[in-house]
């Protein structure tokens, strides 16, 4: 097959403990799945259908970068989150099947121009210029699913050593696997797909040169500087 020119590499994370690395195909993002966070943006925590929003897979920023400050804003915001890695798709996927699907689990930062989101909010526009910008995906390793150890897990985020936001995996409003089964009603996942399942409370502004350091329990940290 030949091209116009060079297709660019495709998108991929480092798994933990293999030479290989997954390759990325969708990123999905779950909105408002910690009742506190929910709270802290005015919204009622109720348990209602989750809903979904998505970023490019070019998005991705490996573990340990630098991130260039993003344009157009003036109030980006850090969301720490567990992030699932899908290893085998499916569409309408039972709640029961769902964990068979998950190939692994990381820890990512969810960057949001808060502004430009606040703007769309306040004109009944799409997010995407808020959410779906460059680099707007920190992700660490994967950790495969056989290994990954999460029962009583916390998941934290510090900036420039400084906590920020702090909870538990057993805050989430929708469990990862009902994620996977309501997702899988919407779109056809497929092996490669990621999804960022919700931050709890304490999103806030971040500033060029800030350090940012998340993790979740029994998961390779994340850690990466704006500049």
């Amino acid at each position: 097959m030949s091209f116009v020119f060079p297709p660019p590499a495709p998108p991929a994370v480092a798994i933990v403990g293999r030479t290989e690395r997954f390759p990325v195909h969708r990123i999905y993002c779950v909105g408002r799945n910690y009742a506190a966070h929910a709270r802290e943006m005015g919204k009622d925590p109720e348990r209602e259908a989750p809903f979904f929003f998505s970023k490019p897979a070019d998005a991705i920023v490996a573990n340990g970068a630098q991130l260039p400050f993003p344009s157009r804003t003036s109030d980006l915001h850090h969301e720490i989150e567990l992030v699932v890695a899908i290893g085998t798709g499916g569409a309408n996927i039972g709640i029961s099947e769902a964990p068979s699907h998950v190939f692994g689990y990381a820890v990512g930062i969810d960057l949001t121009r808060r502004d430009l989101q606040a703007e769309a909010k306040d004109k009944g526009r799409p997010w995407d210029t808020a959410k779906g910008f460059d680099r707007s995906a920190p992700i660490s390793a994967i950790t495969p699913a056989a290994a990954a150890r999460l029962d009583d897990s916390k998941i934290w985020l510090k900036v420039n050593g400084a906590l920020r936001q702090q909870g538990a995996l057993a805050d989430m409003i929708w469990s990862v696997p009902e994620i996977i089964a309501e997702l899988s009603t919407l779109f056809e996942l497929a092996p490669g797909d990621l999804i960022y399942t919700g931050t709890p409370a304490g999103v806030a502004a971040i500033k060029s040169n800030d350090v940012l350091e998340g993790g979740v329990d029994g998961l390779e940290a994340l850690q990466v500087t704006l500049v």
